[in-house]
């Protein structure tokens, strides 16, 4: 019997810098897996090439000139079907960082990150997953955040209040960066329940992904 094809990934690329752009087309096009389908110096051709190219992941630099990177994030993941975004980011202290995260963006990657690193986020995202691992979650949230105001761990309370018993048990967990089976583990259930609860929370919650999930459980004062 002969092999499936292994489906492509189409990528777009979007960095103000020609040389990240072109660094980041070698790295992704040694992979077998993943095309990048077009690239763009601004969040200003980012809609048009959306568009056009239709690409389900984008890595996306947050600082250029014209339409930034996290506008350009909000924008779109505002939008129905919208594909993943990757952030590109030098990630010393970004204050954009925690608007990007809310606004949906899938995960981050630092300019610095090993290419078979980028090769395996992008691959991840694809697929639906979360890029950060358990500890850079943890990481990310905490130096983003830092503690919620009164009135914003109010608001996500009553959020989460949407949530049944078990929902918001996961959700806990989610926001304490813990993996599907480790929350399977902790939880004493089962992974795809796990993935179960966690999409019902998110369609509840009206989020993209687990990364605003957690951020909604950080805000609430429940992660600890």
């Amino acid at each position: 019997m002969s092999e499936r094809p292994v489906p492509h990934v189409k990528v777009l690329v979007v960095d103000d810098d020609p040389l990240v752009r072109a660094g980041l087309r070698m790295i992704l096009g040694g992979a077998g897996d993943l095309d990048v389908v077009g690239e763009a110096g601004s969040g200003a051709a980012v809609p048009e090439l959306v568009a056009k190219l239709r690409p389900e992941v984008i890595l996306m630099d947050l600082h250029m000139p014209g339409v930034d990177g996290l506008t350009a994030t909000e924008r779109l993941r505002a939008t129905p079907d919208a594909p993943e975004v990757l952030v590109l980011t030098a990630f010393e202290a970004d204050g954009h960082v925690r608007r990007a995260l809310r606004a949906g963006a899938g995960g981050f990657l630092l300019k610095d990150t090993p290419p078979a690193e980028i090769v395996a986020a992008v691959r991840r995202v694809a697929a639906g997953e979360p890029v950060l691992s358990p500890e850079v979650t943890r990481r990310l949230i905490g130096i983003v955040t830092g503690g919620a105001p009164a009135d914003r761990r109010s608001g996500a309370r009553e959020r989460l209040g949407a949530l049944n018993n078990r929902e918001t048990e996961v959700a806990v967990e989610v926001g304490r960066g813990s993996s599907n089976a480790e929350i399977a583990a902790a939880l004493h259930l089962s992974v795809p329940t796990v993935k179960t609860h966690v999409s019902a929370a998110l369609a509840k919650l009206g989020l993209n992904n687990r990364v605003q999930l957690a951020l909604l459980v950080h805000d609430a004062g429940l992660d600890i």
